[in-house]
């Protein structure tokens, strides 16, 4: 499958009281190249495993597979993930027919607030919140494989 995206810091905490939902996030990674990003994540009460292949040159678009397992398995392939595993707070943000992900960063990367939105097409068109602001789709230094090595607080 083939997943559409694109990124955007946020500038204020309004979104939170537009969030219908919120999820702890704990997700290392197994290998974090980017041409194959191989992912474990535990959100809430679930596991999932998610292979992720390079990006578009756009930065928008790439393969992803993503498959929920036990959430016991999932906290024990993290503690075989390599250094930095990320962790967040993810608020579901609708926004007409969008949803907006917008993730609040703890530990190395707090203080980085980034929202992503899934698209059926790089080019759809989207409502833009007024907590949405720069884009950051092709900087690869907002993806989460490569925060996992070099966090925010670090730059």
């Amino acid at each position: 499958m083939i997943e559409i995206e694109r990124k955007f810091l946020v500038t204020s905490n309004d979104f939170k009281e537009e969030s219908e939902a919120q999820f702890e996030i704990a997700q290392g990674y197994l290998n974090s190249n980017p041409d194959r990003t191989v992912r474990v994540r535990v959100k809430g009460d679930k596991g999932f495993l998610t292979i992720k292949g390079k990006s578009s040159e756009s930065g928008a678009s790439r393969f992803e597979w993503e498959k929920e397992i036990a959430v016991d398995e999932a906290k024990q392939l993290l503690l075989l993930c390599e250094n930095g595993v990320i962790e967040k707070t993810r608020y579901h943000v609708k926004k007409g027919k969008h949803l907006f992900e917008v993730d609040v960063f703890y530990g190395q990367n707090k203080g980085l607030v980034m929202a992503e939105i899934e698209l059926s097409d790089e080019n759809e068109a989207f409502k833009k919140p007024n907590w949405l602001g720069k884009e950051v789709t092709n900087d690869e230094r907002y993806y989460n494989a490569y925060l996992s090595n070099r966090p925010y607080t670090s730059w």
